[in-house]
């Protein structure tokens, strides 16, 4: 930050002075002692691309961006990958004094101040995991002005003492990350970024920014509410990933169907699976590493130490799945990660988009596979039921489960359904999830949904699924003859299909809301008054047949576009990056992303000019790491020549 404060990159000459060779050029280096050029403007446009190495904002950023230089506030939905720490650290830069970032991923908070430094910006941060001799010389450099970022813990930042500090320094701008959190309809709420609204409070002046990936309408206005921004300007942007393939499947083995997903389309690829219970996260770990998979697991019930270590393992190392709770990714920065499995499914729509939004940051072909039963919605059912929330969060929780099986249960394009549920309605099939690729059949079951409807009803709708289905296929197991079922009109009547076929059915009338799951019976299935017509014989019903996992078509690889001439410099440079990120302790994303090798490998850039032309290379990390990559780069050329 002291080149670019105190030079210049291409401007004009003064009078009597060679004129600098990067004068005229939007991208060039900073000008060395040969020429002398005018002071330099900081402006949001020379931070983007001096500091952080790139042409154009995209989006709204640059709305949102001179929203927060000219003082005022804003909340952000931004889509995981759009850019959402661009919008806060730009002006962060930009205005005096030190932007203030507020969030909960204290594990992180090294690895994002890591890559600020790595472009050259003055960064620290504040939370528990410093020692009072690194906390004091944090604090000191922020009351001298010495730092543009500032990451602070909201459970730290809402201490008095903490407070004092940043009364007594000069502050650019608040940040709220992950505000999310903040509500308690949402599915990551933290009870400490209930009291951040003192910042409207204490300090009334400073411009906030509220960022998060996924809100619905209900959550945006929570968030505003509680963080005192309904006047603050709303920048919603589009939920799309397109880069990510939607997929979703009943379980049939699910250790089986994840196996041959992983062997078939993401061999030494890093990915996220996510379970719902710590000791599945244990088992499917030690599953994969059985099979030559490098699985680490990750959830609340390891110590910290641990969970560190595998986190910080799964952000450096090359092809680690990470196999976890929800208690891991939020704020997870890897931009690499080609696939999230779901082996259960999530309790709403909100959280599904949040977790499956960690793959493909780096906006290379990605793929979100959800394997689900019906145990899955009794499980979260009686997780709901045993919860400490009123009746309405209860209700309103419930509501995001149904509305996430309907997802799960749709025949129409998946990706539209899940746009729609944030508002966004004038969407077209988007081609590139199952129901695109490999559109489903449907059968006529209308003669199959009322003999299920009545057997539920003549065995008193105080059984689940397994038990229905065994009366409807004719067993004579000991429970059955106990509660004399076998007597009922409605056993034996459907041999015609497997006891999978049958759950099929059971799961598609539940996502229609012609059944309900009691969570307090134990998932004892009740019929609904919207199964009437169906019982009269005034509705027919339509149902989608299932589809064998092997038949999806699988999603392109990142490097399906590469020439295979290619491969090679691409390999040198991935290895370089490594290389030097080992040598810095740092993930290899932090030197540089994907997409920027990726310029590199099309452009072969092979001098500093050149090289800062590339999106994404700065002026610091052009004296950094330019020397290394240029040298791998021109041996190629020498070679090829």
């Amino acid at each position: 930050m002291d080149a670019l404060r105190q030079g210049c990159r291409g401007a004009a000459p003064r009078e009597g002075f060679t004129a600098c060779p990067s004068w005229g050029s939007s991208r060039a280096f900073i000008c060395v002692d040969n020429y002398i050029c005018g002071p330099m403007t900081q402006t949001a446009q020379s931070v983007l691309e001096h500091v952080f190495g790139y042409s154009a904002f995209r989006g709204p950023q640059q709305a949102i961006v001179d929203t927060l230089i000219d003082g005022r506030d804003a909340l952000v939905i931004m889509p995981t990958g759009g850019g959402k720490s661009l919008c806060y650290q730009v002006p962060a830069i930009v205005r005096p004094g030190c932007g203030v970032v507020i969030s909960p991923l204290i594990a992180l908070m090294q690895d994002q101040v890591d890559a600020l430094q790595a472009a050259g910006v003055k960064a620290g941060f504040l939370n528990s995991s410093l020692s009072a001799e690194q906390a004091n010389a944090t604090e000191q450099a922020l009351l001298k002005g010495e730092l543009d970022l500032l990451y602070v813990a909201p459970e730290r930042l809402i201490q008095p003492r903490c407070l004092n500090l940043l009364k007594r320094s000069r502050i650019a701008l608040f940040a709220i990350d992950e505000a999310h959190c903040v509500s308690q309809w949402g599915h990551d709420f933290r009870s400490d970024y209930l009291q951040l609204s003192l910042l409207h409070e204490q300090f009334p002046t400073i411009p906030r920014i509220a960022l998060t990936a996924t809100a619905d309408a209900r959550t945006r206005d929570e968030i505003a509410a509680r963080l005192n921004l309904q006047n603050a300007r709303h920048f919603i942007s589009g939920f799309d990933r397109p880069n990510i393939q939607y997929r979703i499947q009943q379980k049939d083995k699910p250790l089986d169907q994840l196996l041959h997903f992983l062997r078939t389309e993401q061999k030494d690829n890093a990915g996220v699976v996510y379970c719902l219970s710590r000791n599945k996260v244990e088992k499917v770990a030690e599953y994969l590493c059985g099979k030559g998979f490098n699985a680490l697991p990750y959830h609340a019930g390891l110590s910290a130490d641990i969970r560190a270590t595998h986190q910080r393992r799964f952000l450096r190392e090359d092809s680690i799945i990470m196999v976890a709770t929800i208690a891991f990714g939020m704020g997870i920065d890897k931009p690499d990660v080609r696939f999230v499995a779901h082996l259960d499914l999530p309790k709403s729509i909100e959280a599904y988009y949040q977790e499956t939004g960690r793959a493909g940051r780096d906006g290379a072909p990605a793929t979100a596979l959800l394997l689900y039963g019906l145990e899955d919605v009794v499980k979260l059912g009686q997780m709901m039921a045993q919860s400490e929330g009123n009746e309405q969060f209860k209700r309103m929780e419930r509501q995001r489960l149904d509305a996430m099986l309907g997802l799960c249960e749709i025949t129409s394009c998946r990706r539209q359904t899940l746009l729609r549920y944030f508002g966004e309605e004038d969407t077209q099939p988007c081609g590139n999830c199952d129901s695109c690729l490999l559109p489903p059949k449907t059968w006529d079951g209308t003669d199959a949904v009322r003999k299920l409807l009545s057997c539920i009803y003549r065995t008193g709708q105080r059984f689940g699924a397994n038990h229905v289905i065994d009366v409807l296929r004719g067993s004579s197991s000991e429970k059955i003859l106990g509660f004399e079922h076998h007597k009922l009109s409605t056993h034996g009547i459907g041999k015609e299909f497997s006891a999978t076929e049958w759950k099929a059915v059971v799961r598609q009338l539940v996502a229609r809301g012609y059944l309900a799951v009691d969570a307090d019976a134990f998932g004892a299935l009740r019929l609904t008054e919207s199964c009437r017509p169906l019982l009269r014989g005034e509705e027919s019903v339509q149902l989608r047949k299932e589809v064998a996992a092997s038949h999806t078509k699988a999603t392109r690889t990142p490097h399906d576009d590469m020439d295979e001439q290619d491969i090679p410099l691409w390999n040198a440079l991935r290895a370089c990056r490594k290389r030097i990120a080992e040598q810095l302790g740092m993930p290899p994303y932090v030197v540089f992303h994907d997409s920027t090798l990726r310029e590199m490998v099309a452009q072969r850039p092979t001098t500093e000019r050149a090289l800062l032309q590339i999106s994404g290379v700065g002026d610091s990390k052009l004296q950094k790491f330019g020397d290394a990559f240029l040298q791998v780069i021109r041996e190629f050329e020498y070679v090829e020549e």
